[in-house]
Protein backbone atom coordinates (compact mmCIF):
# COMPACT_ATOMS: atom_id res chain seq x y z
CA UNK A 1 0.00 0.00 0.00
CA UNK A 2 1.33 3.33 -1.05
CA UNK A 3 1.93 5.58 2.18
CA UNK A 4 1.31 9.33 1.73
CA UNK A 5 2.78 11.40 4.68
CA UNK A 6 1.19 14.80 5.54
CA UNK A 7 2.10 17.63 7.47
CA UNK A 8 -0.56 20.30 7.61
CA UNK A 9 -3.08 17.20 7.51
CA UNK A 10 -5.40 18.25 10.27
CA UNK A 11 -5.87 21.74 8.48
CA UNK A 12 -9.08 22.48 5.98
CA UNK A 13 -7.22 20.99 3.03
CA UNK A 14 -5.27 18.21 4.62
CA UNK A 15 -8.79 17.22 6.34
CA UNK A 16 -10.63 16.71 3.03
CA UNK A 17 -7.27 15.72 0.91
CA UNK A 18 -6.93 12.45 3.62
CA UNK A 19 -10.39 10.92 3.10
CA UNK A 20 -10.02 11.24 -0.63
CA UNK A 21 -6.49 9.48 -0.18
CA UNK A 22 -7.88 6.72 1.51
CA UNK A 23 -10.81 6.01 -0.42
CA UNK A 24 -8.54 5.79 -3.60
CA UNK A 25 -6.29 3.29 -1.79
CA UNK A 26 -3.72 4.80 -0.03
CA UNK A 27 -2.18 5.31 3.67
CA UNK A 28 -1.72 8.19 5.17
CA UNK A 29 0.50 9.34 8.01
CA UNK A 30 -0.24 13.19 9.47
CA UNK A 31 2.31 14.77 11.08
CA UNK A 32 1.16 16.24 14.17
CA UNK A 33 2.20 18.12 17.48
CA UNK A 34 -0.32 16.23 19.36
CA UNK A 35 -0.01 12.75 17.76
CA UNK A 36 -0.51 10.55 20.89
CA UNK A 37 -3.91 12.85 21.13
CA UNK A 38 -5.45 11.42 17.96
CA UNK A 39 -7.38 8.16 17.53
CA UNK A 40 -5.91 6.97 14.56
CA UNK A 41 -8.52 5.71 11.46
CA UNK A 42 -8.60 2.88 9.14
CA UNK A 43 -5.67 3.21 6.95
CA UNK A 44 -4.67 6.58 8.78
CA UNK A 45 -2.19 6.98 11.25
CA UNK A 46 -0.64 10.15 13.18
CA UNK A 47 3.12 10.77 13.97
CA UNK A 48 5.44 13.51 15.79
CA UNK A 49 6.86 16.58 14.76
CA UNK A 50 7.79 19.67 16.16
CA UNK A 51 8.50 22.81 13.76
CA UNK A 52 10.05 24.78 16.59
CA UNK A 53 12.03 22.00 17.73
CA UNK A 54 13.16 20.86 14.45
CA UNK A 55 12.26 17.17 15.10
CA UNK A 56 10.33 14.48 13.23
CA UNK A 57 9.04 11.10 13.62
CA UNK A 58 11.94 9.16 11.65
CA UNK A 59 10.23 5.78 11.29
CA UNK A 60 6.59 7.69 9.79
CA UNK A 61 9.10 9.38 7.28
CA UNK A 62 10.40 6.19 6.11
CA UNK A 63 7.17 4.12 5.72
CA UNK A 64 6.34 6.79 3.26
CA UNK A 65 6.43 7.07 -0.58
CA UNK A 66 5.19 10.53 -1.12
CA UNK A 67 5.13 14.10 1.15
CA UNK A 68 2.32 16.19 0.53
CA UNK A 69 3.51 19.88 2.34
CA UNK A 70 0.59 21.50 3.41
CA UNK A 71 1.89 22.79 6.98
CA UNK A 72 1.62 26.95 7.59
CA UNK A 73 -0.32 29.23 10.00
CA UNK A 74 -3.51 30.08 8.81
CA UNK A 75 -3.54 33.66 6.91
CA UNK A 76 -6.51 35.38 7.30
CA UNK A 77 -7.78 34.12 11.05
CA UNK A 78 -5.48 36.69 12.80
CA UNK A 79 -4.65 40.36 12.42
CA UNK A 80 -1.15 41.10 10.57
CA UNK A 81 0.99 41.88 13.54
CA UNK A 82 4.35 42.17 12.93
CA UNK A 83 4.90 39.00 15.08
CA UNK A 84 1.73 37.20 13.63
CA UNK A 85 3.47 38.01 10.26
CA UNK A 86 6.70 36.67 10.99
CA UNK A 87 4.63 33.18 12.27
CA UNK A 88 2.75 33.06 8.82
CA UNK A 89 6.62 33.40 6.98
CA UNK A 90 8.48 31.23 9.23
CA UNK A 91 6.03 28.19 9.81
CA UNK A 92 6.17 27.53 6.32
CA UNK A 93 10.02 28.22 5.53
CA UNK A 94 10.59 26.54 8.57
CA UNK A 95 8.22 23.30 8.25
CA UNK A 96 10.17 23.28 4.90
CA UNK A 97 13.59 22.94 6.58
CA UNK A 98 11.96 20.14 9.03
CA UNK A 99 11.24 18.35 5.85
CA UNK A 100 14.55 18.92 3.79
CA UNK A 101 16.94 18.36 6.79
CA UNK A 102 15.16 14.67 7.51
CA UNK A 103 15.36 13.39 3.55
CA UNK A 104 18.93 14.63 3.79
CA UNK A 105 20.10 13.09 6.61
CA UNK A 106 17.83 9.60 6.78
CA UNK A 107 17.38 6.64 4.88
CA UNK A 108 14.27 7.13 2.84
CA UNK A 109 11.85 5.71 0.00
CA UNK A 110 10.22 9.11 -0.88
CA UNK A 111 9.61 9.62 -4.67
CA UNK A 112 8.29 12.84 -4.46
CA UNK A 113 7.20 16.22 -2.45
CA UNK A 114 3.81 17.82 -3.64
CA UNK A 115 4.40 21.13 -1.50
CA UNK A 116 1.26 23.85 -1.57
CA UNK A 117 1.85 27.42 -2.38
CA UNK A 118 -0.56 30.26 -3.24
CA UNK A 119 -1.80 32.55 -5.31
CA UNK A 120 -0.98 35.38 -2.99
CA UNK A 121 2.46 35.18 -5.32
CA UNK A 122 0.56 37.28 -7.74
CA UNK A 123 0.23 41.18 -7.38
CA UNK A 124 -3.36 42.85 -8.36
CA UNK A 125 -4.63 42.55 -11.96
CA UNK A 126 -3.37 45.47 -14.22
CA UNK A 127 -5.18 46.99 -17.25
CA UNK A 128 -5.97 45.68 -19.66
CA UNK A 129 -6.36 42.09 -17.49
CA UNK A 130 -3.94 39.38 -18.69
CA UNK A 131 -4.13 36.32 -16.36
CA UNK A 132 -1.14 35.20 -13.80
CA UNK A 133 0.53 32.53 -15.49
CA UNK A 134 3.45 30.49 -13.98
CA UNK A 135 6.55 32.32 -14.60
CA UNK A 136 5.11 35.74 -13.23
CA UNK A 137 7.53 37.48 -10.82
CA UNK A 138 6.42 37.37 -7.29
CA UNK A 139 4.39 40.42 -6.65
CA UNK A 140 6.61 42.79 -3.88
CA UNK A 141 3.61 42.71 -1.36
CA UNK A 142 3.62 40.99 2.01
CA UNK A 143 1.92 37.48 0.73
CA UNK A 144 4.00 37.95 -2.63
CA UNK A 145 7.39 37.35 -0.67
CA UNK A 146 5.84 34.76 1.60
CA UNK A 147 4.94 32.50 -1.20
CA UNK A 148 8.09 33.20 -2.76
CA UNK A 149 10.30 32.52 0.11
CA UNK A 150 7.51 29.23 1.09
CA UNK A 151 8.88 27.58 -2.60
CA UNK A 152 11.89 28.62 -2.09
CA UNK A 153 12.20 27.03 1.17
CA UNK A 154 11.10 23.61 -0.23
CA UNK A 155 13.27 23.41 -3.06
CA UNK A 156 16.29 21.76 -2.14
CA UNK A 157 14.18 18.64 -2.32
CA UNK A 158 14.96 18.43 -6.03
CA UNK A 159 18.89 18.37 -5.24
CA UNK A 160 17.81 15.18 -2.78
CA UNK A 161 16.97 13.46 -6.10
CA UNK A 162 13.31 13.73 -5.24
CA UNK A 163 10.37 15.08 -7.68
CA UNK A 164 8.90 18.44 -6.59
CA UNK A 165 5.68 19.91 -7.67
CA UNK A 166 4.07 23.13 -5.78
CA UNK A 167 0.76 23.81 -6.46
CA UNK A 168 -0.48 27.47 -6.51
CA UNK A 169 -3.87 27.69 -4.36
CA UNK A 170 -6.83 29.79 -5.04
CA UNK A 171 -9.20 30.60 -2.87
CA UNK A 172 -10.18 27.36 -1.22
CA UNK A 173 -14.22 26.66 -1.81
CA UNK A 174 -15.21 23.96 0.83
CA UNK A 175 -18.34 23.47 3.61
CA UNK A 176 -15.64 22.71 6.12
CA UNK A 177 -14.57 26.37 6.81
CA UNK A 178 -12.39 29.06 5.32
CA UNK A 179 -13.78 32.07 2.77
CA UNK A 180 -16.90 29.79 1.74
CA UNK A 181 -18.01 29.76 5.20
CA UNK A 182 -17.61 33.35 5.39
CA UNK A 183 -19.47 34.30 2.30
CA UNK A 184 -22.62 32.33 3.56
CA UNK A 185 -22.92 33.94 7.23
CA UNK A 186 -24.91 37.06 6.44
CA UNK A 187 -26.71 34.60 4.11
CA UNK A 188 -28.64 32.75 6.98
CA UNK A 189 -30.03 36.23 7.34
CA UNK A 190 -30.87 36.95 3.84
CA UNK A 191 -28.22 39.64 3.07
CA UNK A 192 -25.62 39.32 0.21
CA UNK A 193 -22.35 40.90 1.54
CA UNK A 194 -20.59 42.25 -1.52
CA UNK A 195 -17.11 43.14 -1.02
CA UNK A 196 -16.03 46.64 -1.69
CA UNK A 197 -17.33 47.58 -5.28
CA UNK A 198 -17.56 43.62 -6.18
CA UNK A 199 -15.56 44.21 -9.19
CA UNK A 200 -12.61 42.32 -7.93
CA UNK A 201 -11.82 38.80 -9.88
CA UNK A 202 -11.54 35.64 -7.49
CA UNK A 203 -9.52 32.74 -8.64
CA UNK A 204 -11.43 29.93 -6.77
CA UNK A 205 -11.04 26.22 -5.90
CA UNK A 206 -13.40 23.82 -5.32
CA UNK A 207 -12.37 21.29 -2.75
CA UNK A 208 -12.63 18.06 -4.40
CA UNK A 209 -10.89 19.24 -7.27
CA UNK A 210 -7.91 20.18 -5.48
CA UNK A 211 -7.79 17.47 -3.60
CA UNK A 212 -7.77 15.79 -6.99
CA UNK A 213 -5.04 18.30 -7.94
CA UNK A 214 -2.71 16.52 -5.54
CA UNK A 215 -3.76 13.43 -6.17
CA UNK A 216 -2.68 13.61 -9.70
CA UNK A 217 0.62 15.59 -8.52
CA UNK A 218 1.14 12.31 -7.26
CA UNK A 219 0.31 9.53 -9.52
CA UNK A 220 1.74 11.31 -12.53
CA UNK A 221 5.47 11.34 -12.80
CA UNK A 222 6.05 13.92 -15.37
CA UNK A 223 4.52 16.58 -13.44
CA UNK A 224 7.14 18.56 -12.29
CA UNK A 225 7.64 22.14 -11.06
CA UNK A 226 4.80 25.16 -10.18
CA UNK A 227 1.54 25.32 -11.11
CA UNK A 228 -1.57 27.47 -10.47
CA UNK A 229 -4.29 25.58 -8.55
CA UNK A 230 -7.53 27.17 -9.33
CA UNK A 231 -10.79 26.53 -11.94
CA UNK A 232 -10.73 27.14 -15.29
CA UNK A 233 -13.57 30.60 -14.42
CA UNK A 234 -12.45 33.04 -12.25
CA UNK A 235 -15.86 34.93 -11.43
CA UNK A 236 -15.76 38.62 -9.75
CA UNK A 237 -17.09 38.86 -5.84
CA UNK A 238 -20.04 40.23 -7.09
CA UNK A 239 -20.91 37.23 -9.19
CA UNK A 240 -19.66 34.71 -6.45
CA UNK A 241 -21.79 36.53 -3.79
CA UNK A 242 -24.65 36.60 -5.78
CA UNK A 243 -24.96 32.89 -7.29
CA UNK A 244 -23.90 31.62 -3.79
CA UNK A 245 -27.18 33.95 -2.17
CA UNK A 246 -29.42 32.50 -5.32
CA UNK A 247 -28.22 28.98 -4.88
CA UNK A 248 -29.03 29.18 -0.78
CA UNK A 249 -31.75 31.91 -0.63
CA UNK A 250 -33.58 31.54 -3.88
CA UNK A 251 -34.97 34.74 -4.94
CA UNK A 252 -35.45 35.71 -0.74
CA UNK A 253 -32.07 37.50 -0.73
CA UNK A 254 -31.10 41.69 -0.15
CA UNK A 255 -27.55 42.26 -2.05
CA UNK A 256 -25.79 45.44 0.03
CA UNK A 257 -22.09 46.62 -0.59
CA UNK A 258 -19.58 46.56 2.55
CA UNK A 259 -17.29 49.56 1.49
CA UNK A 260 -13.83 49.24 1.01
CA UNK A 261 -13.06 51.56 3.93
CA UNK A 262 -15.03 49.62 6.36
CA UNK A 263 -13.14 46.51 5.41
CA UNK A 264 -9.76 47.95 5.75
CA UNK A 265 -10.85 49.16 9.38
CA UNK A 266 -11.98 45.88 10.29
CA UNK A 267 -9.29 43.67 8.76
CA UNK A 268 -6.35 46.22 8.53
CA UNK A 269 -3.68 45.28 6.14
CA UNK A 270 -5.54 42.00 5.42
CA UNK A 271 -8.35 43.92 3.53
CA UNK A 272 -6.24 44.26 0.70
CA UNK A 273 -6.05 40.78 -0.03
CA UNK A 274 -10.39 41.00 0.52
CA UNK A 275 -10.30 43.89 -2.31
CA UNK A 276 -7.61 42.94 -4.71
CA UNK A 277 -8.27 41.42 -7.84
CA UNK A 278 -6.28 38.52 -9.21
CA UNK A 279 -6.90 36.42 -12.70
CA UNK A 280 -4.81 33.11 -12.38
CA UNK A 281 -4.75 30.85 -15.41
CA UNK A 282 -4.67 27.12 -15.21
CA UNK A 283 -4.09 26.43 -18.73
CA UNK A 284 -0.38 24.68 -17.84
CA UNK A 285 -2.12 22.16 -15.30
CA UNK A 286 -4.98 21.66 -17.71
CA UNK A 287 -2.75 21.21 -20.86
CA UNK A 288 -1.17 18.26 -18.83
CA UNK A 289 -4.28 16.32 -19.42
CA UNK A 290 -6.05 17.49 -15.93
CA UNK A 291 -9.69 18.07 -16.17
CA UNK A 292 -11.87 20.10 -13.18
CA UNK A 293 -15.18 18.74 -12.43
CA UNK A 294 -16.26 21.74 -10.93
CA UNK A 295 -15.11 24.26 -13.87
CA UNK A 296 -18.13 27.16 -13.54
CA UNK A 297 -18.97 28.76 -10.16
CA UNK A 298 -22.61 27.81 -10.43
CA UNK A 299 -22.53 23.76 -10.33
CA UNK A 300 -19.39 24.71 -7.69
CA UNK A 301 -21.35 26.07 -5.43
CA UNK A 302 -25.09 24.04 -6.18
CA UNK A 303 -22.88 21.18 -5.09
CA UNK A 304 -21.54 21.92 -2.57
CA UNK A 305 -24.96 23.93 -0.92
CA UNK A 306 -27.02 20.46 -1.52
CA UNK A 307 -24.22 18.65 0.62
Amino acid sequence: MTTILITGGTGLVGRSLTKALVQKGYKVIILTRNAGGREPGENISYAAWDVKKQQLDINALQQADFIIHLAGAGVVEKKWTENYKREIAESRTESSRLVIDSLKNNTNAVKAVISASAIGWYGPDKDPVKPFIEPDAADESFLGQTCKLWEESIEPVITLGKRLVKLRIGIVLSNEGGALAEFKKPLRFGAAAILGNGKQMVSWVHIDDLCRLFIYAIENEGLQGTYNAVAPKPVSNKTLTVTLARTMNGRFYIPFHVPAFILKIMLGQRSMEVLKSATVSCKKIADTGFSFVHDNIETALANLVKK
